[in-house]
């Protein structure tokens, strides 16, 4: 038998290479950024067309590089960050794997201009394929100048599975701003499109975050800096005022690099105990100070996920520095460690959680909508037939079509099964078989959307013109994001315009929405939604049904009614897909009799 086992072509090889550590557009700005900060850049810009796809341009004033390290740099793993095994460990740089710019050549056409400063003239080179198709001596500033065209233009694969320019343009700006918050002390510049999206001067950590923010962040944020042998803890937290509830203004920095740690997140949240609503999060920009030997960055090629020597004593070092700072700047009250002082302040909390107001009452005639003749609901009927659906079915199943049961028979069946709410967030209701537990915010989810998709096919939603319009002012990544789905937007009944650079007027909200609700509130936590739900399959139809579902849609931890629950169950059963919430989560599970039997039975 032949030998099969052969070495792949270096540009084959390069381009598998790529798919771990260029996965879209923002995987490009995030390497050329690092790489102009490590090259002592006092200024960066950035400079942008169709969201990256068509060209990411990279100008910085560093040192630059000779013909050779040039050419050299785009090589698997060269670097001039490390040299040695010892040095993974103080590692000091962004960057220090020698894969990025292979990567970029592997997927794209790129061209490098770059001189030293003592040097008269510079080199320029064209690579494609990972292959170098010129290289010549040109007139250059001192620094780099790299761009990177037409990207993933041989992998076609791969270009067609990136998003919307909207979408693409967010994770673009994300990895943008997590750079240039990091190194307050470089000018950074973004451009897309010929429009300017940031103009950051170099100078203090406050004045880069009203910066990237807007102003009136300057008012809302508090300083923390804590220090001790093994680690300093400095930047700024928001007052609990400032809280929201999305999860997005949150950046953690471990010796000026930015990670991601749910559990350190945890540490800051928990500092803020009593002070928030819940499932409301806290602004903050930390950075973590500490020995490289204590820290693993070695852990993804993106560099994002780290592990610490002692993760639970940074965990503390870390509640403790921000409990402090909301003391001394009179944010907290006095603890009388003796006493549980805040236990009326935690049980008022409880209580007073409003009903949900983000729609209509589940009993209202808005909401609460007869099932129509053809989607008549036998329950026992309709139960039975979800327990006895065979595993992975159920997504192909419309539960409509199996539903012919009398509307008598389902008002008596509800009158013997009425459902009841389990920690403010389940509702429990008997069937013939055991019992169904339903997710109250997935469901409403799913109920809303496909209201909307149907609303949406037909042009019936209607917009509540404002008595007073609202001016409001969004942060600029996401500004150019709203302003691309406007259109869009006035499709599911807003009246939103542009009002000067990141400031938009919102001059009427759907109708459907409960006048309790706070139109600009609701626009922020809309837009955060449509900006997360990436994974959404359809267009944007889909995707802002999506986004608008989650905005409206009752939380966990809202307390319901009885009828409320009957209502929201009604409507669940009468949607075309039951089963799971827009996002993908599942809206109820059944648990039947011979399962508790089981349970029972040790």
């Amino acid at each position: 038998m032949p030998d099969i086992i052969q070495l792949l072509p270096d540009s084959l090889a390069n381009q598998i290479a790529a798919g771990e550590v260029i996965q879209r557009p923002a995987s490009v700005v995030k390497e050329l950024l690092e790489n102009a900060v490590d090259a002592e850049a006092n200024t960066i810009k950035l400079i942008l067309k169709d969201s990256g796809k068509t060209l990411i341009q990279v100008i910085d004033d560093g040192v630059g590089m000779s013909e050779l390290d040039a050419r050299m740099s785009f090589e698997r793993h060269a670097t001039s960050k490390i040299k040695t095994t010892e040095d993974l460990f103080t590692i000091q740089t962004k960057g220090f794997r020698g894969e990025a710019l292979a990567s970029m050549a592997a997927v794209a056409k790129v061209e490098l201009k770059t001189k030293q400063a003592d040097q008269e003239l510079g080199v320029l080179l064209k690579i494609q394929n990972s292959k170098v198709v010129a290289q010549e001596v040109c007139q250059a500033q001192t620094g780099s100048n790299f761009s990177v065209k037409q990207l993933f233009f041989n992998v076609p694969a791969r270009r067609k599975f990136l998003k919307s320019d909207p979408v693409e343009l967010r994770h673009i700006l994300d990895e943008f701003i997590k750079v240039a918050m990091a190194h307050p002390d470089i000018a950074f510049y973004c451009y897309h499109n010929d429009n300017k999206l940031h103009q950051l001067e170099a100078g203090q950590l406050r004045q880069r975050i009203t910066g990237i923010f807007n102003k009136a962040v300057n008012e809302k944020i508090i300083p923390v800096e804590e220090s001790t042998d093994f680690i300093r803890i400095k930047g700024f937290i928001g007052k609990p005022d400032f809280s929201k509830k999305s999860k997005g203004d949150q950046f953690f920095f471990v010796n000026n690099r930015f990670i991601k740690s749910a559990y350190l997140s945890h540490a800051v949240r928990f500092a803020y105990e009593q002070l928030i609503p819940d499932r409301h999060y806290p602004f903050f920009v930390l950075f973590i100070t500490m020995d490289p030997k204590d820290v693993d960055i070695n852990v993804h090629p993106t560099k994002q996920e780290v592990k610490f020597e002692n993760e639970r004593l940074i965990y503390n070092y870390l509640k403790v520095a921000v409990r402090h700072s909301l003391g001394k700047y009179s944010i907290t009250p006095v603890i009388d460690f003796e006493q549980n002082v805040n236990y009326d302040l935690a049980h008022s909390a409880n209580t007073a959680l409003p009903r949900p107001s983000s729609g209509p009452s589940f009993a209202s005639s808005a909401m609460h909508e007869k099932p129509s003749q053809r989607r008549v609901d036998a329950w026992n009927q309709e139960y039975e037939s979800l327990v006895q659906t065979p595993a992975g079915q159920e997504d192909h199943v419309i539960l409509a079509s199996k539903l012919n049961a009398s509307e008598a028979s389902l008002q008596n069946s509800l009158q013997i099964k009425a459902p009841t709410q389990l920690d403010k967030r389940l509702i429990i209701s008997q069937i013939q078989s055991g019992l169904i537990v339903i997710d109250q915010q997935a469901a409403h989810e799913r109920v809303i959307f496909e209201r909307l998709q149907e609303a949406l096919s037909n042009a019936e939603i209607l917009t509540q013109q404002q008595l007073f319009p609202i001016t409001i002012e969004i942060n600029p990544h996401k500004s150019e994001i709203l302003k691309g789905i406007l259109p869009q937007l006035t499709q599911i009944g807003f009246d939103v315009d542009e009002f000067g650079q990141d400031t938009f007027i919102i001059r009427g909200a759907p109708a459907h929405i409960s006048p309790d609700v706070n139109p600009q509130e609701l626009v922020e936590v809309f837009l955060e939604h449509f900006i997360s739900d990436t994974d959404i399959e359809g267009g944007i139809n889909d995707r802002l049904c999506s986004a608008m579902a989650k905005s409206e849609a009752v939380k966990r931890g809202a307390i319901l009614q009885g009828d409320e629950m009957q209502g929201l169950i009604d409507q669940l059963f009468s949607c075309e897909m039951p089963y799971k919430s827009p996002s993908g989560r599942k809206c109820f599970i059944t648990i039947t009799l011979q399962e508790l039997d089981q349970k029972f039975s040790h």
